[in-house]
């Protein structure tokens, strides 16, 4: 049941995610600073208001990131990212969304936390439902090809609504796993017949 219900649910997502935290690592790397010694967390340079985008080889956009501050960290070499907001592209597929208060990018890109108010969206297109995601915390592992979460979460696809306490996606498996306190309310597409034509009595 559970594998039928999420064969909607954008794969392509998490694909985007772990090359965003990727590109974005290596976009934010600056030459290395001196080492003093000290254990203080303290940004070495921000860059407020920004945005940043990838390209596709014919000039298309691949990937669109944008953000109020993003400020990086030299003694664990993270990057914080306020109110970001990551936008996918694919050809002849809806653009796929990601917005927070804020995303956390940990050393090398091994791991992203998106934290603070966490939507997904995708807009419907083609024979595709409108697809929805909220919940409070997002960690992304690039590596494993996972996400997950412990935190509530809802979606909806179209007209059908999935309540969890908790989710895993394993994007090499392609399956979803609610953890707990799962509560689904599938509505099928609505399909319109043909308008049934009656037949005229012709008068004599």
């Amino acid at each position: 049941m559970t594998d039928r219900l999420f064969k909607w649910y954008p794969v392509l997502f998490l694909l985007a995610l772990a090359a965003l935290t990727l590109w974005l690592d290596q976009k934010v790397q600056p030459p290395q600073p001196a080492r003093d010694g000290s254990a203080r967390h303290d940004p070495d340079f921000y860059i407020d208001d920004f945005v940043a985008q990838r390209m596709n080889p014919d000039g298309t956009r691949r990937y669109a990131l944008k953000g109020r501050k993003l400020v990086h960290y030299p003694d664990d070499s993270s990057t914080q990212v306020q109110t970001p907001s990551f936008t996918h592209f694919e050809a002849g597929a809806a653009p796929v969304l990601v917005t927070a208060n804020r995303a956390v990018v940990s050393r090398n890109g091994e791991n992203v936390y998106f934290v603070g108010d966490v939507h997904i969206d995708r807009a419907a297109f083609a024979d595709q439902q409108a697809l929805a995601l909220r919940t409070e915390l997002l960690h992304v592992i690039p590596d494993r090809d996972l996400a997950k979460t412990d935190k509530a979460v809802f979606m909806t696809h179209g007209t059908s609504t999935v309540r969890s306490e908790g989710m895993e996606f394993d994007n090499r498996a392609r399956t979803v796993k609610l953890l707990s306190k799962v509560k689904v309310n599938y509505a099928s597409p609505v399909r319109y017949a043909s308008p049934v034509r009656l037949p005229t009595t012709r008068r004599k």
